[in-house]
């Protein structure tokens, strides 16, 4: 059984982690603003298609943690914000071409030769970088 008040701390975690105010939260998983106040609240405890529109938006968050506390936040190391594509981006296009630059193939940290980079976008569209 869900407790809706450690349900809600955690909504929050989550909310703090990603820099999002209830209403960003909101819009970001395509949710209804009073929903999350009802659940911040603990008025009301959250429905399945609420849950699963949070692990599906947010990869950080496992579904077990959200649900019981158990496990981990975040499951992956890195804040994922809306902004950080660009920023992700541009900071791997930064060390490629540094390394263009000075002639020696882009290694990614396990010392492997990167060959091409294609990032794929929700909206079905993607940019591809050779090395």
């Amino acid at each position: 059984m869900i407790n809706n008040s450690e349900f809600a701390k955690r909504l929050v975690i989550i909310m703090d982690y990603f820099q999002l105010s209830a209403s960003a939260f909101a819009d970001r998983i395509n949710a209804q603003r009073s929903s999350i106040s009802h659940l911040l609240s603990g008025r009301n405890k959250p429905s399945l298609d609420f849950v699963m529109k949070v692990v599906k938006e947010f990869k950080e968050v496992e579904l077990y943690w959200l649900l019981n506390g158990k496990g981990t936040f975040p499951n992956n190391p890195s804040p994922i914000s809306s902004n950080s594509d660009d920023t992700v981006e541009k900071n791997i296009l930064t060390e490629t071409t540094k390394t263009s630059q000075a002639k020696r193939n882009a290694v990614d940290s396990a010392g492997k030769v990167i060959e091409r980079i294609v990032f794929f976008y929700k909206d079905g569209s993607f940019k591809e970088y050779n090395s």
